[in-house]
């Protein structure tokens, strides 16, 4: 066995096998909730009435907090935190490089007499400046421009991480452009309230907010830390770059809700334990597809507050595997021939009232508010699919989009064969007035038997990219390790843009005269005929798909450059200005940020390939070769030519076949770092991007075929990686 191999092997943790390194979890687990999170409970505990409504007014009325408020507000989280052994605090903010990120500073203050105290004021607490010159900006500011702020958001809670007070906050420019992920996100759900709340206004007037919910669901990989070290694939680029299958991979699903073994369980208490402490509300855990694969998955959450806990939860997750000598992959496919892993974004609209807008009611009144806001969304993606396909666009989900455990990268719409027959229905009303028999019939018929057809609905379709799943809609093309910010940026967006025109072209046909429900009949069926060609029942991994796809007018942009071109579409531009999420400054920036990190990531992929091809595959099996070669000669001087002749064949064949491999990585390794260094040279964004994928990326293939063939014809005492058998399979 390779030194680096055995090595690796040699220092996993045996002795965590055979214990059970299981942390202490109370009888109830709900006793630990929001322990260190400065919650609803623990604000009203510390603060005056005053100061506590003011927040609760910021959380739910979006107002501003006064100065005075700000002071109050700081002085209780200090000492709240303090009585918990806090020392430090931070603006913990979600930049546009994919990760969190924190500036600690302390409380500690000096004074005169060479006294100290701790202190925080409401300035400190409102607004910080952390130095932004090293954040992705897309050409927004120049590298000597360094100055960025962080700026409270009052609407998620205040959390403590170790010794910290982690402050959630929003990170913009010196000159006012935004830098994070957070600020769009919360104009855009600002947007969807305003908008939805308006069109609730023609079912219950005692609606004054409507909240975006999600519900997300994380898929994940774990590896033996030590195994982990031992690949620098998998180090440097978050995926195997060589690898053959093994022989048992996931063929018999013997994995997928299989118990969970002891060492992973013992991972995921104290996972929970940490989350449960942090206010994150997970209640679900399995075992997944792929051997050594896992998910996890919370209650639904207001968006702001959903995103702000996935983001943490992955920081947790990182500690504590490492804590029990595991390293988590959130890459979207880290090893090839099996299962990928998505972020599932289960999204829906719920009322102050306590109503789930995408959910039937007992009776048709209530159906037809279903109805609205369902037809609406569907209308959504239907008019702005590309740029939803964008929005879930990156290098490494573009290995999993299309393979078998992620839908396509054409963005269609499921909701089942019977409701699918509601809307034909529906599609049939009559336009302008309707007569008192078609008014009971549609109401009665169609719309009043709506949740009797949901108790027996249509199975879930995994192969959609965007799928009603009962009271929610499913996007299931997010990518393991995505912010989901971006994707529910874009569909609280889409979603506010379209509830608003209902709202117009309804309004528009009450002035003629027809009634509220008439109108909102006729602007449905208009939107179902318009949406007929999104709307996909069968199977989308299916070639045939594929062909009825494009003969339907829908895009299949299979590729990240492909996806982000469609982000500049003026359509879309104008949709961001228009909602007040960016202006086109702001998404030339982002774009030029996407298209920037797919190139570099090609680029560190490719230079990390050709580096383990020169440096690991090809000596090793030189020395194999040799070793071979030696033997050859052995058995001519044992034995004459002709016995020698049928003894040696099959070695003969086998160095032949090695030296073939060796002269395909050679040959592979400087063809691809020629493109490399062509692509690398192009200056425009989408030019550089395209050239990586099309003329970059494809030449890994190359390289990695013949490695992995070499694997299986090398000793493997001799083989210098890490083995998918060795990996996959850890207990």
């Amino acid at each position: 066995m390779s030194t680096l191999r055995f090595k690796a092997l040699e220092t996993l943790p045996f002795k965590d096998f055979r214990k059970d390194n299981s942390v202490e979890i109370p009888a109830k687990l709900s006793e630990l909730f929001c322990e260190n999170v400065f919650s609803e409970n623990t604000m009203r505990e510390y603060l005056t009435k005053e100061a506590f409504q003011s927040i609760m007014d910021a959380i739910k009325k979006g107002t501003k907090i006064q100065r005075l408020i700000a002071d109050q507000v700081a002085v209780a989280m200090k000492d709240w935190a303090m009585s918990k052994g806090v020392t430090h605090y931070t603006h913990w903010f979600q930049p546009l490089t994919g990760s969190t990120a924190e500036k600690h500073d302390s409380f500690f203050t000096p004074i005169e007499g060479g006294r100290a105290i701790e202190r925080f004021s409401g300035n400190l607490l409102i607004q910080q400046e952390p130095d932004a010159s090293s954040f992705p900006n897309g050409g927004i500011r120049n590298t000597f421009e360094a100055r960025g702020y962080t700026a409270w958001d009052p609407t998620s809670p205040a959390f403590i991480m170790g010794t910290t007070l982690c402050i959630p906050s929003i990170f913009i420019s010196y000159t006012g452009e935004t830098l994070d992920y957070k600020a769009p996100l919360l104009r855009a759900l600002h947007a969807v309230d305003e908008a939805a709340t308006n069109v609730m206004q023609y079912f219950d007037k005692n609606v004054t907010k409507v909240t975006p919910t999600l519900g997300w669901e994380q898929e994940y990989f774990l590896v033996d830390s030590a195994l982990y070290q031992s690949r620098p694939d998998l180090v440097l680029t978050g995926k195997t770059l060589l690898g053959h299958s093994p022989a048992k991979g996931q063929q018999l699903d013997d994995h997928y809700f299989g118990s969970i073994p002891t060492r992973v369980m013992n991972f995921m208490k104290e996972l929970e334990v940490e989350c449960m402490k942090l206010g994150i509300p997970v209640t679900t855990r399995h075992n997944e597809v792929a051997p050594n694969q896992f998910e996890l998955a919370p209650m639904f959450e207001e968006v702001n507050v959903a995103v702000d806990h996935n983001s943490l939860l992955m920081d947790v997750m990182a500690r504590i595997a490492h804590r029990h000598h595991f390293h988590i992959l959130f890459h979207e496919k880290p090893f090839a021939g099996v299962n990928g892993s998505g972020k599932h974004n289960n999204w829906s609209l719920a009322t102050d009232t306590g109503e789930n807008l995408l959910s039937p009611g007992k009776n048709p009144k209530k159906n037809l508010q279903f109805l609205t806001f369902f037809v609406n969304a569907i209308k959504a993606v239907h008019e702005y699919a590309d740029l939803l396909r964008a929005s879930i666009a990156s290098a490494s989900n573009d290995h999993r989009l299309g393979a078998n455990e992620a839908p396509p990268a054409i963005i269609s719409v499921f909701i089942g064969s019977q409701l699918f027959r509601v809307l034909e229905e529906l599609e049939k009303v009559t336009e302008g007035k309707l007569s008192p028999d078609e008014k009971t019939d549609l109401k009665l018929n169609v719309v009043g038997k709506i949740p009797e057809i949901l108790l027996d609905n249509t199975d879930r379709n995994r192969t959609s990219p965007f799928a009603f799943t009962g009271n929610k809609f499913e996007i299931r093309a997010v990518g393991s390790s995505a912010n989901c910010a971006e994707s529910m940026t874009v569909m609280n967006t889409i979603a506010a843009k379209q509830l608003s025109d209902f709202k117009k072209e309804v309004d528009a046909l009450i002035e003629t005269g027809l009634k509220k429900d008439e109108a909102i009949f006729n602007v449905l069926r208009e939107y179902i005929k318009q949406c007929k060609n999104i709307m996909f029942e069968g199977d989308g991994y299916s070639d045939d798909w594929a062909l009825e796809a494009e003969k339907r007018g829908l895009n299949n942009w299979k590729t990240t450059p492909e996806a982000l071109k469609q982000e500049m579409n003026q359509k879309f531009l104008d949709l961001y200005e228009e909602i007040g999420i960016f202006n086109h400054r702001e998404v030339e920036a982002r774009n030029e940020i996407k298209l920037e990190k797919y190139s570099t990531v090609i680029d560190i992929e490719a230079r990390v390939l050709s580096d383990i091809a020169r440096n690991h595959i090809i000596p090793s099996a030189l020395k194999y070769q040799n070793r071979l070669i030696e033997n050859v000669k052995g058995l001519k001087e044992i034995f004459g030519e002709e016995e020698f002749k049928k003894l040696a064949k099959e070695q003969m064949s086998l160095i032949t076949n090695i030296s073939e491999n060796i002269s395909t990585i050679k040959l592979g390794v400087e063809t691809l770092m020629k493109a490399r260094e062509a692509a690398k040279a192009i200056s425009e964004s989408q030019e550089q991007a395209e050239d990586y994928c099309n003329k970059v990326k494809p030449l890994f293939d190359v390289i990695r075929d013949a490695s992995d063939d070499l694997e299986m014809m090398v000793d493997d005492e001799l083989w210098p990686m890490t083995k998918y058998r060795e990996m996959l399979f850890t207990k």
